[in-house]
Formats: structure tokens, C-alpha cells, sequence
């Protein structure tokens, strides 16, 4: 079966094929750790997850790395600003390195609450500061650099084939479409390789001596002059993933992903320093996912609209719905936000519980799996075997979700199966898709206090007055405790947590 992903370097679905057999080498951009992630990063990160898993599913040995940004990552797309870390640390009165490890800690809970497995290899930016150095110091020999009062740059000008991933024209190009009035670069696209603890970044914690590679415990102790003397800095951003990605997966790979808004710049200036590097194509397949919004808009802090997985929990819905409703929508498709849309998948996801729980009464000791050499025959009826196809089809037509997820609930729901082919079948695609619809619904009902009954009491007295409208209006009140009603056939209200 041909697999199919749209390239973003070439603009269209293209066959994929790995380098070697039967290995796929993936990285993925990760996390700046300076503050909660919210779920508009993580509509990345579930994406990256259902990559590997689709891959695994088809026959594929998955090799991942998703970078720890906890250096380097300034406020400005164009090499300026006060760096993330640095002004997370200012911001709570701790250490940088302090903040990236809370942050970080946080995100990986996060990752376990959502069910996205780990990469093979999740390394941190300020581990691998040797790296980053050699990379640069190799592009000097090379030429594709030149120094500036602050920092090292790389010339955008001397790589010809700048701009192939955004498709703009390098003249046309602004560095984040901010380009400081005073700016020393050669080229509005140029960016930072490595900055100096000068300027405005004389304050900087996290520096590194670029001529040793040791780390520097007082900036009280430096001077500007052997500051510029030692060139002593910090990486820029976007030279983390190249240093990183090509030690743990080679000069060249199979896969990169990331968010759309990462392509004009960060991806574009990967591709540029990592190639000019090694002469080698960096990357096979580009492959970026579309922007989450919030209620048809964008999420900003200023709104109040950036909400997390807690937020999530804190309304009584399991965060495995929010990644079920990131696949009711294509990967390259924007995906707009609802806490009723949020609901809705919530409920989504109950049902296929509940179903599959009504499943498991017989023997689950044989689960059909896929393998490099097991064929999709053998012990599976006719049908079930086209629901297994299907389903592989789906996923290798560039990871559509929505009809995935259209041919389980086929299965789940449907008849013309074995029980037993129902289970064995929606437990392989939940491999894929990672909703542990084996995970029993565990619904806890409550004895509703004064206010509660109170209320109740109201929503009675409007049903039987068909009053729907009032009886809604009291539903949502308790849906804002954190709780449900259910209406039992004897008329009685039943309140739950919600799940």
C-alpha cells in the first residue's frame, strides 16, 4: 500500500519511501519551556504522535527526536528581545535553567495526560551547546558566516537555495517581518548563530565561551572586552535543531514536522544552515500541521483564551477528548476551538467506551497485529478484512483522521462482525489513534446539596412545563460545577461528575 504525505517543500501529496527499510527517522520542533503550554501548542505535538504511531501501525520501526528549547529562543522572530527563559526567570524570581526544568516537567505530565508517547530521544538545547558550537564553527570555515557587534550571523545571500521551503524570494523577505532599524545584517533574512552576552543582553545568564565551550557561572566576572575577545554568548535559536537532529538521526532524514508558522523562518533557516554545512539534502518530507484558534480567532494572552489541559480537567472533560477533536479535522486544516465543540468529543468519547466496553466478554488472548511479515488475511473474516484495509488506507492518504475515525466507529457501532473481530479491530486502531477506548468509563454519581436540589427541583418544574430552554440553562450550571445530570427513565435526575 503507497503512502502518501504532503510535502511542503514540494507543495503537494508525494509517495514517501524511507531512506533505509523499513526505519523511519522523525524530528519534531518541541517546547520552549518558559511557561504553560497551551493546547494550541499541543495540536503539534498530538499530530507528531499520530505520525509515529500511523507509521508503527504500518509495518514502520520509528526513530523520533522532539528538541527541549531552554536556551536561545529570543522574544523576536529577527535575533532580538529579551530571550523566553531569561524573562520566564525574571518573571517568577528564579533561575532560568529552574524555569525550564518546572516548564519542562509540566509539558511532559501534559504529553502523559494525552496519551503521546515519548520520542525516542527528547534532548535539551543547553546540553548540546558543544554541538551547536561545531555546527557554526564549520559554517565559518565554510563562509557562510560574518560577525557583528552582537553575534555571529548566518549570509542567507551565499545559499542559493534560500527560500525553496516558504517559496519566497530571498529580496522579498523580512527575518519574522521585523527587521530592527540599526539592524548589521548583510540581509534582512539573516539571522543569529550565536549571540553575545553584550548589549542588550549583557545581563544574560545562560553563557557559553564559543572558543571552549564552558559555561560561564558570573556574568559578574566578564568584561566587554573579553566578552567579544572569547565570544562569549549564547546558540540562537534555530541552530538547536540542526546541531541536535543530525546527531541523533544523521546529516539527512526522513521527516520534520512542526507547526505552519514555524516554515518562513525557523524551518527555512534550518534547511539553509544544515545544508550548507553538509552538502547534503537535510530533509526528505516537510510536513507542518494548521493553526488551532479559539472561537473563530486567534489566542493571545491578552484575550484570556490561552487554555491548558488543566483548564480542560477543571471542567470535568478527559483530556483524551481534546485529541479526539483534533481529529475530527484534517492535520493541514485550521481547527477552531469550542468548549461545546470540546463537549461534544467528550461525549464522542464516552460512547465508544461504553460500546467497546459491552465488548469484552469474550477470550482477548489473540490480538491481530500487523507486522513487517504478517499479511492482513489468515484469521480475519472478509469483511472485517475491508475495514481493516480501509482503515490502513485512510492513514497512509496523509493521515486522514476524520475517515479513520469514520470506519472505527463503523466498526464499533456496526454489525456484520464477530464480537471478537469488533474488539481485536478497534483495539489495532486504537493504537493508532491513542483514545484507550478500553479505559472503562467510570461515571461517579453525587447526593446534590441544598443548592443543588434546589435547582433540580426548578429543572423538573420546566420539563414538565416544557420549558426546554430554562431546563438547559440549569443543565449548564451544573456543567460549570463540574457535573451532569442524567435523566433516568423513571424521571428521577441522577447528578454525575463528568468524565
Amino acid at each position: 500500500m503507497l503512502i502518501r504525505f504532503f510535502n511542503s517543500l514540494g507543495r503537494k501529496k508525494e509517495v514517501f519511501e524511507p531512506l533505509e527499510k523499513d526505519r523511519v527517522k522523525i524530528y519534531s520542533c518541541g517546547p520552549t519551556v518558559y511557561a504553560s503550554p497551551h493546547i494550541g501548542n499541543f495540536r503539534a505535538f498530538i499530530f507528531a504522535d499520530l505520525l509515529r504511531r500511523s507509521l508503527e501501525f504500518l509495518g514502520f520501526t520509528v526513530e523520533s527526536v522532539m528538541n527541549i528549547t531552554d536556551v536561545g529562543h529570543l522574544v523576536s522572530d529577527s535575533d532580538s528581545g529579551e530571550d523566553k527563559l531569561e524573562k520566564g526567570a525574571a518573571r517568577e524570581g528564579i533561575s532560568p535553567l529552574a524555569i525550564a526544568r518546572k516548564y519542562e516537567k509540566e509539558f511532559l505530565d501534559d504529553l502523559e495526560k494525552l496519551n503521546i508517547e515519548k520520542p525516542t530521544y527528547l534532548p535539551r538545547a543547553s546540553e548540546h551547546i558543544a554541538e551547536q558550537i561545531e555546527l557554526i564553527k564549520k559554517l565559518e570555515k565554510k563562509g557562510f558566516t560574518y560577525e557583528t557587534s552582537d553575534g555571529i550571523y548566518f549570509d542567507t545571500s551565499k545559499f542559493e537555495n534560500y527560500g525553496a521551503l516558504s517559496g519566497q524570494k530571498i529580496e522579498d523577505k523580512e527575518a519574522g517581518a521585523r527587521v530592527a532599524v540599526k539592524s548589521e545584517k548583510r540581509n534582512p533574512a539573516d539571522f543569529a548563530l550565536w549571540k553575545f552576552c553584550v548589549g542588550e543582553n549583557e545581563n544574560h545568564i545562560l553563557c557559553w565561551n564559543f572558543e571552549t565551550g564552558k559555561q560561564l557561572s558570573d556574568k559578574n566576572l566578564r568584561s566587554e572586552t573579553e566578552t567579544r575577545k572569547a565570544k562569549i554568548g549564547f546558540p540562537g535559536w534555530h541552530i538547536e535543531c540542526s546541531a541536535m537532529s543530525m546527531k541523533y538521526l544523521g546529516a539527512t532524514f526522513d521527516i520534520h514536522t512542526g507547526g505552519v508558522d514555524h516554515i518562513p523562518v525557523h524551518h527555512e533557516n534550518e534547511i539553509a544552515q544544515s545544508e550548507a554545512a553538509t552538502d547534503q539534502r537535510f530533509v526528505n518530507f516537510w510536513l507542518h500541521n494548521e493553526f488551532l484558534t479559539i472561537d473563530g480567532g486567534k489566542m493571545s494572552k491578552s484575550l484570556g483564551n490561552l487554555f491548558t489541559i488543566e483548564d480542560i480537567k477543571a471542567k470535568g472533560i478527559d483530556p483524551l477528548a481534546f485529541r479526539l477533536f483534533c481529529f475530527g479535522t484534517h492535520y493541514r486544516q485550521k481547527l477552531n476551538f469550542t468548549w461545546e465543540a470540546l463537549s461534544s468529543a467528550n461525549n464522542r468519547l464516552k460512547r465508544m467506551r461504553n460500546d467497546f466496553a459491552k465488548k469484552i466478554g469474550a477470550d482477548t488472548s489473540q490480538i491481530f497485529e500487523i507486522t513487517k511479515n504478517k499479511s492482513f488475511e489468515t484469521d480475519l473474516g472478509n469483511l472485517a478484512r475491508t475495514y481493516k484495509l480501509d482503515f490502513s488506507s485512510a492513514i497512509s492518504d496523509d493521515l486522514n483522521t476524520p475517515r479513520a475515525l469514520a470506519i472505527l466507529e463503523e466498526v464499533l457501532f456496526g454489525e456484520g462482525i464477530s464480537q471478537d473481530e469488533q474488539r481485536r479491530l478497534v483495539r489495532e486502531f486504537d493504537k493508532v489513534l491513542g483514545l484507550n477506548l478500553d479505559q472503562p468509563v467510570v461515571e461517579e454519581k453525587i447526593e446534590p446539596n441544598q443548592e443543588q436540589q434546589k435547582l433540580l427541583a426548578e429543572r423538573a418544574a420546566a420539563r414538565a412545563e416544557k420549558d426546554f430552554a430554562k431546563s438547559d440553562e440549569i443543565r449548564a450550571k451544573f456543567a460549570e460545577m463540574g457535573l451532569e445530570i442524567e435523566d433516568a427513565k423513571s424521571g428521577k435526575q441522577i447528578v454525575k461528575k463528568k468524565n
